[in-house]
């Protein structure tokens, strides 16, 4: 026996609920998106103050005097003893001297006048001092005499 199918039109696409789809996730993405930061997020820094108890009255620059008996200076008070190769009363008066300067908002200058008979590893020293208290700008004068 003989059958016949019914002839239908050709299968389509039905695209209406993939519109919707669509829409729908066009409408989420809109949403969940962020156009503008948050105020939280936003990385301020206010300017502050620092305050000192004790007025230091120091000059712009500092003047470290080499001896060459390894005696140290510094505007003329002497520091440490001449035979220790540490200068921890140097680095700390230093080290004040330094914050004295940036409360000011100065930089710190220092300059370091050897005598001609002072050894280098003293100078070295003396170095060593002002870089523990973390100033970097040192100049160094020579003798006047020849």
């Amino acid at each position: 026996m003989k059958m016949s199918l019914p002839r239908d039109e050709p299968p389509g696409l039905d695209i209406a609920s993939l519109i919707d789809m669509v829409f729908l996730l066009l409408i989420y993405f809109m949403v969940t998106a962020s156009l503008i930061k948050s105020e939280g997020d936003l990385g301020i820094k206010l300017p502050g103050s620092i305050s000192q108890s004790v007025s230091v009255d120091m000059p712009d620059e500092q003047v470290i005097e080499v001896r060459g008996s390894g005696r140290v200076y510094l505007n003329g008070r002497e520091f440490d003893a001449a035979e220790r190769t540490e200068l921890p009363e140097l680095a700390a008066t230093l080290d004040r001297y330094r914050q004295a300067s940036a409360a000011a908002r100065n930089e710190a200058l220092i300059t370091i006048w050897a005598d001609d008979e002072t050894a280098h590893q003293r100078v070295i020293d003396v170095m060593n001092a002002c870089a523990a208290a973390g100033i970097v700008n040192l100049t160094f004068a020579a003798s006047g005499s020849d």
